[in-house]
């Protein structure tokens, strides 16, 4: 009894406050990934910068792995993996400003996503890639193997290697390059392209494809007999 009055007496003297936790607080829903990439602030793009116009990050926890960079045709330019994009054969196509991720583990494509008869086997389309182009949003892609990410940070990952070095974007910032926009979230990644509301959002446990808005299809109505 003592003891308690003596320690009232020394937080009323020293003007401390002791904070409990609510229980009954309920913390608020994540946002839509469109909202998120709207509304959190953007992190420098500098600290991304891989050298190429080329935006690259990593999630703190190490299962997702992003560029904000471009493609010709089916050809990414991504700095930590081999690739065609700098071929001369494909100087002839245009560049586009895409998103790339890659997860450590992943969920499959749901039939309906499926984009690609893979050489008209229909074998092999395989989860764990997301791409955003500036139209458009697709979740999984035809390979053979694991995926860059899977080979570093999955099961049986070596934790080493050009992914290992990536700078981490940290929970809740965005990053932006040629109108599309990437932001570390609620346990995965968004990209979206905000003005088009075209993007996705991937996590180990789910994946959301954001279409867009529908395009009409609708025929316009032959003109009524002009008055004279």
């Amino acid at each position: 009894m003592l003891a308690a009055l003596l320690l009232l007496i020394a937080v009323t003297a020293t003007g401390c406050s002791v904070t409990t936790k609510d229980p009954s607080y309920v913390p608020p829903a994540p946002l839509p990934p469109m909202e998120q990439l709207e509304k959190a602030p953007l992190a420098d793009a500098k600290t991304y910068s891989s050298g190429g116009d080329v935006l690259s990050f990593i999630t703190a926890d190490r299962t997702i792995a992003c560029s904000l960079t471009s493609a010709r045709g089916d050809h990414v330019n991504l700095p930590y993996q081999q690739n065609r994009y700098g071929d001369a054969a494909n100087n002839k196509l245009p560049i586009v400003p895409v998103a790339h991720c890659e997860l450590a583990t992943y969920q499959p494509p749901q039939p309906g996503d499926v984009r690609d008869d893979c050489a008209g086997t229909h074998l092999g389309y395989l989860g764990g890639v997301a791409l955003l182009a500036p139209d458009s949003a697709r979740y999984g892609e035809c390979r053979s193997g694991v995926t860059s990410m899977e080979a570093a940070y999955g099961p049986k990952g070596t934790k080493a290697g050009p992914l290992a070095q990536l700078p981490v974007l940290a929970d809740g910032q965005n990053l932006e390059r040629n109108g599309l926009r990437c932001s570390a979230y609620n346990g995965g990644v968004a990209c979206g392209n905000v003005s088009a509301g075209v993007g996705f959002f991937i996590s180990p446990e789910r994946y959301e494809l954001v279409p867009g808005p529908a395009k009409s299809s609708a025929s316009p109505q032959a003109e009524g007999p002009k008055t004279p």
